[in-house]
């Protein structure tokens, strides 16, 4: 029978390891560690997000606020609220919310966080630290992933790899971080040839694609770990039919939409030793891991 990964557990060991750490330096610095999040325009979705970081800051005693420019403003007037938080002492982590509005250049705004508060991990400094196996602020979704494993007792060294998805927020990182654990690591994208087969060479499979329920039986080995990174909204009946069992097809007829990932649920269920649910396995480990590099900038800002 498949373990589930259970993110939401994991999440609590983190947050918890979190609360010591914020009071050894409320009582050593007289102050918390500080999270600043930048939300331009009036996105729901990314008011959501924004809403549940800072939520979990204030449940942790990080203090926190929320700076929200209008979605007209402009790239250089936008740069002045980073420099501004790059230069306040009290502010150790700053978080831009993606995505930012279209006229805006984005890559110039991320790029203009100081890598010392990039508690985000996609300065291109901290990207550099992690692709040669320094100690640096890491992308909180492929850290939470690899501390998913861990504390699943799932072993990662010299094990086969497979990443499916390339971008610089979860696929690069995530290659990374498993060579770091010793496995050997393939990265697939939309020009691998034969996906399905490089798929089924994984002992450990990551999905971070984007694409619903893309990763079928055909593409998971017997007894692989498949960690499914994806989050999607399926509102079709047809599709529900053939990604839900009966239990998770009830509550589509009942909501009429239901979240799932990159991989087929059912497949992934049948023949996976192990693998992490949607929604419920790899979403929660993110704004864990987002408190986590808040914490680990603030320590190093004040060694």
């Amino acid at each position: 029978m498949s373990t589930i990964l259970d993110g939401n557990a994991v999440r609590d060991q983190i947050k918890n390891e979190c609360r010591p750490r914020v009071e050894a330096m409320v009582s050593r610095f007289d102050r918390p560690p500080g999270l600043a999040v930048v939300l331009v325009g009036d996105n729901s979705a990314s008011q959501v997000y924004v809403r549940n970081k800072t939520k979990t800051a204030g449940e942790l005693g990080i203090y926190n606020e929320t700076i929200t420019p209008p979605a007209s403003i402009s790239t250089d007037d936008l740069l002045g609220i980073i420099n501004e938080l790059n230069s306040r002492q009290e502010i150790d982590g700053i978080l831009v919310q993606l995505p930012l509005p279209k006229h805006i250049d984005a890559q110039k705004i991320l790029l203009a966080v100081s890598p010392a508060k990039d508690v985000d991990g996609f300065h291109p400094y901290n990207a550099g630290l992690l692709a040669t196996g320094r100690e640096g602020l890491k992308p909180c979704t492929p850290a939470g992933i690899v501390e998913l494993l861990k504390r699943n007792h799932i072993q990662i060294a010299g094990r086969n790899a497979v990443v499916v998805g390339r971008s610089d927020i979860v696929g690069k990182p995530m290659a990374f971080l498993l060579l770091r654990e010793d496995a050997t690591v393939t990265i697939c994208h939309s020009r691998t040839k034969d996906l399905p087969a490089v798929c089924r060479e994984a002992d450990i499979l990551v999905a971070a694609i984007g694409r619903t329920g893309m990763i079928t039986a055909d593409y998971i080995k017997p007894g692989a770990v498949v960690v499914d990174v994806g989050m999607n909204t399926v509102t079709d009946r047809k599709q529900a039919e053939d990604l839900f069992d009966a239990t998770r097809l009830a509550a589509f007829e009942k909501k009429g939409s239901l979240l799932t990932g990159d991989v087929n649920p059912k497949d992934m269920a049948r023949l996976a030793s192990a693998y992490t649910p949607v929604p419920g396995g790899v979403g929660p480990l993110t704004i864990a891991m987002l408190m986590r590099n808040t914490i680990d900038a603030a320590e190093r800002r004040c060694s």
